[in-house]
């Protein structure tokens, strides 16, 4: 209770029209946000990050990857069947083999800033 107490107020009982106005044509619209809120759920699964922190460190295959996590080949194959539907991972085929790989500068980026965020 004593936060409350202490957290600031606002001096007016109405909301402040410019504000709210500004902030309103800056908004993104709800589809967009929805999907970044969809893109966010991704990332809240420990396995998931896991093998983005592995293809952020080097390109694999999915046998290398379970080998490395101590998981199943089905395990990480389902699991990067969900990054790759939401645009996380990429692949390559050489033969028969099937490597995988981050995107883009973008997947490194949000790794890197929320990592940065945790250590501060």
């Amino acid at each position: 209770m004593k936060h409350e107490e202490n957290a600031p107020k606002c001096d007016y009982i109405h909301a402040h029209p410019d504000i709210v106005n500004s902030v309103n044509t800056r908004m993104p619209d709800e589809e967009l946000l929805y999907d970044l809120a969809e893109l966010f759920k991704v990332f809240g699964d420990s396995t998931r990050i896991k093998i983005l922190y592995v293809l952020l460190e080097s390109e694999m295959c999915v046998c290398d990857i379970a080998q490395l996590l101590n998981m199943t080949q089905s395990a990480i194959s389902h699991q990067l069947r969900i990054l790759k539907q939401n645009r996380l991972v990429k692949f390559r085929r050489e033969g028969k083999t099937i490597f995988y790989s981050l995107l883009d500068e973008h997947v490194c980026s949000i790794l890197s800033q929320g990592m940065e965020h945790l250590e501060e």
